[in-house]
């Protein structure tokens, strides 16, 4: 893609602009599962502009993006919320500093008239997307600000017009395919690699471990959709 090297490989050249020191406090497996979906969480949250008190709903909050906007809401000082599929994910949530909603057991009309009082969320972060921003334009309050990853689809936006909505498409691959201000990469990710330091963030690693040679296996693990954090590739 854009003529640029993968990363399923032992060695590759990198752009100086894109990468920053890893965390002192992860080891080199850990930090691996840190950029993409850390970059992600991060710059998702900043264009929908996290502030403190904020009650901020996270779609698919055990996930790879999900668990990192969780904790990042959550240090930015957020009340949060995050959807889950499996009552197995529940401490996970909790672990993370938010509250759980099981969304086959819970109506988007229920829990938000739970946790909101019928006002809706203040800033909701889907990392689910497709239809599912239908869930997050119906959980928004009035004049909310929605940030999504996930947006490939013809969609009716009329809620979001009714409620004053304002709809973030976080592509994060945009500064390498486009060549354009490389650089917040690199600051992203030191900003990440100081809240890490912290103790304040800390990627998940799914239980399931692959070698290089499992890549396929590892793709079918993603699609699965039973992934509890990052699955990552041992080189």
């Amino acid at each position: 893609m854009a003529d640029l090297p993968g990363t399923l490989a032992e060695y590759m050249l990198a752009d100086a602009k894109l990468v920053a020191k890893k965390p002192k406090s992860l080891s080199m497996r850990d930090a691996a599962a840190l950029p993409l979906v850390g970059i992600t969480a991060y710059e998702g949250l900043m264009r929908a502009g996290i502030k403190q008190g904020q009650k901020v709903l996270v779609h698919g909050g055990a996930g790879g993006v999900g668990h990192i906007a969780v904790q990042l809401a959550n240090y930015f000082g957020a009340q949060v919320f995050a959807t889950i599929s499996d009552d197995e994910q529940v401490s996970v949530i909790e672990k993370l500093g938010g509250t759980a909603i099981n969304y086959k057991q819970e109506s988007v009309a229920d829990y938000v008239a739970k946790h909101t009082a019928g006002a809706g969320f203040d800033l909701v972060f889907d990392s689910v997307g497709g239809e599912n921003l239908n869930a997050s334009f119906e959980a928004a309050a009035l004049n909310a600000n929605i940030a999504t990853t996930m947006s490939l689809l013809n969609l009716d936006l009329t809620q979001v017009h009714f409620k004053g909505l304002s709809l973030h498409v976080v592509f994060m691959l945009i500064p390498m395919l486009h060549n354009h201000k490389r650089e917040q990469h690199g600051h992203i990710l030191t900003q990440l690699a100081n809240i890490v330091d912290e103790g304040k963030l800390k990627p998940i690693l799914d239980t399931e471990t692959f070698a290089l040679e499992e890549v396929s296996k590892a793709h079918d693990r993603l699609a699965s959709r039973k992934v509890i954090g990052k699955v990552v590739i041992d080189i």
